[in-house]
């Protein structure tokens, strides 16, 4: 019996220290162990908040600040439409800081958009208050 509690030292050392050492090679103050088939809590409440807040980019661009509509070559395409829109646009003469909120400008553009009629990027909703992604 006394062989089969060394044994389990030893496997419960070696498990420790593999911990440690992945907790500290991965830039990782602490560790924290878990099983296979189990999520802890903190893990659950992180992923379900990052999945209800909407993303505020398309291909990569970050929608808001300075616009310019161009004929050829934009980094996005608009439609304009009534309903069920990707976002509501808010049309601002000044710091276009949040989400949905756009400055029209003629150089040194944040982004590109062209309207079209058909298969756009994103459909664009214009609104006078409550900018953002739907």
């Amino acid at each position: 019996m006394s062989q089969d509690v060394k044994i389990a030292a030893i496997v419960i050392g070696i498990i420790i220290i593999v911990a440690i050492v992945e907790a500290t090679s991965t830039g990782g103050g602490s560790f924290s162990y878990q099983s296979s088939g189990t999520t802890s809590s903190s893990q659950a409440s992180s992923s379900s908040s990052s999945s209800s807040e909407k993303s505020c980019k398309k291909k990569g661009i970050e929608l808001k600040g300075r616009v310019q509509f161009v004929d050829s070559f934009p980094d996005l395409t608009i439609k304009y439409v009534s309903s069920f829109a990707d976002i509501n646009v808010q049309f601002v003469s000044s710091f276009p800081n949040d989400c949905g909120q756009w400055q029209i400008v003629d150089s040194f553009p944040d982004f590109t958009v062209q309207e079209v009629s058909s298969f756009p990027d994103l459909e664009v909703t214009k609104v006078s208050s409550f900018p953002g992604m739907n």
